[in-house]
């Protein structure tokens, strides 16, 4: 066993030397060491303590992270590649984003599966197709900037922001504001800017925006938003009325005016804020 410690594992040796602060011994040295009995036992245990559980944690950790791992790619694979969405910087966008980071404790078991999910003040989180959906119809490039209207969890930002330059996302409720923006921040979006506040002005100062997506539905398509929009540029909302089934549409900016296209029928919770104004019931 000594023989086997001492001359077999150099590197592993070295290391638990470290652990229990003998740093600066040399394996040729090791013979000549002189501790007490007491000493040299309980040497012995962290080694032997280090041999048996730093591999049980290692295939712990694998486990965990190779499991949402697998979930990602069933999530990708039979809910939006066999619905029809091929789109390979979206797919792999949605390989990546833990979705299980953006739900509540009690919904993780459910993370990938294709339904919306509760998270705090009433909202929600899209269903993963219909992320995709949106990110997709957006046709979005490696080089354009997007605005977002309604952060939520910051899901759909942080796909946003696998994809593009730069996201910027409003949410109305600060909550969800400062929350999002801490887990964007902690899992290292750099180029995912929230701010609180009323999504309906969207965000002047860093306008114009190639794409914009609103992610909770609207009775009319708010002008302040077009006016952001640079030309050729693409909106994707929800647009209807509460409590109503909602048509997913597509609009470009051209010089001839606004070309718009229904995508899907959804149903998103309403938007608010001064869109109230606009007689949304």
């Amino acid at each position: 066993m000594k023989k086997f410690l001492f001359n077999g594992h150099r590197k592993m040796f070295l290391r638990l030397f470290g652990m229990i602060g003998l740093r600066h011994i040399h394996i040729s040295n090791c013979r000549r060491l002189k501790v007490d009995r007491s000493s040299h036992n309980l040497f012995r245990f962290f080694i032997f303590l280090g041999l048996i559980i730093l591999p049980i944690l290692s295939c712990i950790s694998s486990t965990n992270s190779d499991s949402y791992k697998e979930s990602r790619a069933r999530m990708v694979k039979n809910d939006i590649e066999n619905r029809g969405i091929h789109d390979h910087a979206v797919k792999e966008a949605m390989l990546k984003v833990p979705r299980h980071l953006f739900v509540g404790p009690e919904n993780i078991e459910a993370a990938y599966s294709d339904s919306a999910l509760p998270i705090k003040e009433n909202q929600t989180i899209s269903q993963p197709y219909v992320v995709a959906l949106m990110t997709t119809v957006a046709e979005l490039s490696s080089t354009d900037k997007v605005l977002e209207v309604g952060t939520g969890s910051g899901y759909q930002a942080a796909v946003l922001g696998e994809i593009v330059r730069e996201v910027y996302s409003i949410e109305i409720i600060e909550t969800l504001a400062r929350e999002s923006s801490e887990l964007l921040n902690k899992l290292g979006y750099k180029n995912i800017h929230v701010k609180h506040g009323d999504g309906y002005q969207g965000w002047k100062e860093a306008a114009p925006f190639d794409a914009i997506l609103i992610t909770a539905a609207a009775p009319k398509i708010p002008e302040p938003l077009l006016d952001q929009l640079k030309m050729e540029g693409r909106l994707v909302m929800p647009l209807g009325k509460s409590r109503a089934p909602q048509e997913l549409i597509a609009l470009t900016k051209t010089e001839n005016g606004l070309k718009k296209r229904v995508v899907e029928i959804v149903a998103f919770v309403p938007m608010t804020g001064e869109v109230r104004n606009s007689g949304f019931k």
